[in-house]
C-alpha cells in the first residue's frame, strides 16, 4: 500500500467521524434543505482549504506555538458556536421552511458561518499540524515538503468534499419527516441550538 493510498483511507476514516463540521451540515440540510445543506459543505471545505494552506506555510505551527493566541482561537470558536446555538433558539421557524427555496442572501450567509465553523476549531489546526507529516518522508527538502503536503491536503480536501456533500443530501432527505408542523419546526430549532451550545462547551474538552 502506497502512502498516498494510506493517507487516503485514514483521511476517509477520520472524516467519517462525526463532529462539528458534520453537525453543522446535517442540522443546516434539516433545517433548510438541501440547497442550504450544499452550499453550508461548500463553506466548511473552504475553510479546510484554509487550513491546508495554513499548514504549509508554518502559520498553523506557529498558532500552535504560542498559548495565548491558540487560547483565543479556542474562546472565539467557542463563542461562535454559542452564537450559531442562540440564533437558532431564537429562531421562529415555519413547519414548511425546509422546503421553501432559501433566498440567495441565507445561502451567502450559511456559507460564511460554515467557514467560520471550521476556520475557528482549534482542533482542525491541530489535525494538519499531527495528521499530515506523518504520511511525508523524512529528510525532504523544505520546498518538497510544502508540495507534498500541498498535495495531501487537497487529497483530503477532495475527500472531506464527497462525504460532506453526501451528509448534506442524507440530512435533506430527513427534513420532511422531522417537520410537519409548527411545534415540530420549534422542537427542532431548539434542538439544534442545543447541539451547538454543547458543541461550544465541547471546544475546551
Amino acid at each position: 500500500m502506497t502512502s498516498l493510498t494510506a493517507f487516503a483511507l485514514a483521511s476517509l476514516l477520520l472524516v467519517a467521524v462525526p463532529g462539528p463540521n458534520l453537525i453543522y451540515i446535517v442540522t443546516r440540510s434539516v433545517q433548510d434543505g438541501r440547497r442550504a445543506g450544499v452550499v453550508s459543505a461548500l463553506g466548511v471545505e473552504t475553510g479546510t482549504l484554509v487550513h491546508v494552506i495554513a499548514a504549509v506555510g508554518g502559520l498553523a505551527a506557529l498558532i500552535a506555538d504560542h498559548p495565548l493566541a491558540f487560547a483565543l482561537l479556542r474562546f472565539a470558536g467557542a463563542g461562535y458556536l454559542a452564537h450559531l446555538g442562540v440564533r437558532a433558539l431564537l429562531r421562529r421557524p415555519s413547519a414548511a421552511a425546509g422546503a421553501e427555496r432559501p433566498t440567495r442572501h441565507r445561502l451567502l450567509r450559511l456559507y460564511g458561518d460554515a467557514v467560520l465553523v471550521n476556520l475557528l476549531n482549534p482542533k482542525v489546526v491541530l489535525f494538519f499540524l499531527a495528521f499530515l507529516p506523518q504520511f511525508l518522508p523524512t529528510g525532504l527538502p523544505p520546498t518538497e515538503t510544502r508540495t507534498r503536503m500541498l498535495v495531501l491536503g487537497a487529497v483530503f480536501l477532495v475527500i472531506a468534499l464527497v462525504l460532506d456533500l453526501c451528509y448534506a443530501l442524507v440530512g435533506a432527505a430527513l427534513t420532511g419527516r422531522l417537520r410537519g408542523t409548527p411545534h415540530r419546526a420549534r422542537r427542532l430549532s431548539c434542538l439544534t441550538g442545543g447541539v451547538y451550545l454543547a458543541l461550544a462547551a465541547l471546544v475546551f474538552i
